[in-house]
């Protein structure tokens, strides 16, 4: 595997609410994440405003990857678990990983959407993240396993979106 980096990271489960979205969701939603200390996320958004002029906003939460941010519905096996069953498994689970440090392999290839940036936790290197959603009875994430670089805004996304048309045409890397 080339092109790689690992990164020291925590597991944090139920993160704090950031926006009035979170606070709404957080009856029926539940979190966990790995924050990463450093500033990689501000490296890799300095990276793409010198290779492409495009400047990122950053991520709210700073460097982390979010690897659970699933519903309680999809920890109850199709109804198979209730919810105090669910609430019951979420927090064993909670007691077992919360706060544990933990290597993270990276890809340095930096992807985008058209709107948001970020770096590709490999296929190979998520066996621990996913064996902890599969504790909760869950599948793969939604949006795969990644650390969200920063995200263009309504000033920039048209020079976002040309960017990501050249990248998939092949003309930049």
């Amino acid at each position: 595997m080339t092109n790689v980096l690992t990164l020291n990271g925590k597991i944090v489960f139920d993160v704090e609410n950031k926006t009035k979205k979170h606070d709404f969701q957080s009856n029926w939603k539940r979190t966990a994440f790995v924050f990463i200390d450093g500033d990689i996320t501000d490296y890799y958004a300095w990276f793409i405003q010198k290779r492409y002029n495009l400047i990122l906003n950053k991520p709210l939460r700073g460097a982390h990857i979010s690897f659970i941010n699933d519903s309680v519905k999809d920890m109850s096996l199709n109804g198979a678990r209730s919810i105090e069953q669910v609430d019951f498994l979420w927090e064993e689970v909670k007691k077992k990983w919360d706060g544990k440090q933990i290597p993270i392999i990276v890809d340095l290839n930096p992807r985008t959407d058209d709107r948001t940036w970020w770096l590709n936790i490999p296929h190979e290197e998520r066996g621990l993240l996913q064996g902890i959603r599969e504790e909760l009875g869950l599948g793969k994430p939604y949006w795969g396993m990644h650390m969200s670089i920063g995200y263009a805004n309504e000033k920039n996304i048209e020079h976002s979106m040309y960017i990501h048309r050249l990248i998939k045409k092949g003309l930049i890397v």
